[in-house]
């Protein structure tokens, strides 16, 4: 009965990182389409004036776009995550539905896969905050410009892309790579 607790509980977390995953593929996938393959994370810029004679800040230009490898690590390793979630998820139901119980070596091996995943997904989540308050620090230019960084999302900065939702796509995101 115990061994049957022990499958049932991992099942759930096995499920729930299937869920986060999920949360996490879904924001960061429709960014990089909203975005249209640019990267927002780390990317730099500021506002700048249509006449230079007024002080009136008008458009935000981007100086540098952020590298894609910062949005792709973040992606495949979501998408890594959600599919070894989903594999382990279902061979957990199947040991708690067949009565069978894995070899030791079985254990170890998943073991140290897990253990990687765990470290990338930290990566990968890091990255996602550090790249992300980046932005918002470029975007907002460290609190001098009026509207915070999730207000400016309801505004048009003229950079040919969709930026209507960025601050809740990677909020989300952020809540997902947590949680994972």
């Amino acid at each position: 009965m115990a061994l049957n607790n022990f499958l049932f509980a991992q099942c759930v977390c096995y499920f729930l990182a299937f869920l986060f995953s999920f949360v996490v593929v879904v924001p960061l996938s429709e960014n990089g389409h909203d975005f249209r393959g640019r990267c927002l994370l780390f990317t730099e810029g500021m506002w700048l004036s249509a006449n230079l004679t007024v002080q009136e800040r008008e458009r935000f230009t981007v100086q540098e776009w952020g590298p894609p490898a910062a949005c792709r690590f973040g992606l495949l390793t979501s998408l890594l995550s959600l599919l070894l979630a989903a594999a382990h998820a279902w061979r957990t139901l199947f040991f708690l539905c067949k009565g069978h119980e894995g070899s030791f070596l079985y254990a170890f091996l998943n073991l140290l896969v897990s253990a990687f995943v765990v470290f990338l997904v930290f990566i990968a989540s890091t990255i996602v905050s550090v790249g992300f308050t980046m932005w918002c620090d470029a975007v907002t230019e460290k609190g001098t410009v009026p509207h915070s960084c999730e207000e400016l999302q309801g505004v048009d900065l003229e950079l040919n892309v969709d930026n209507s939702a960025f601050y809740d796509q990677f909020a989300i995101a952020q809540v997902g790579g947590a949680a994972r």
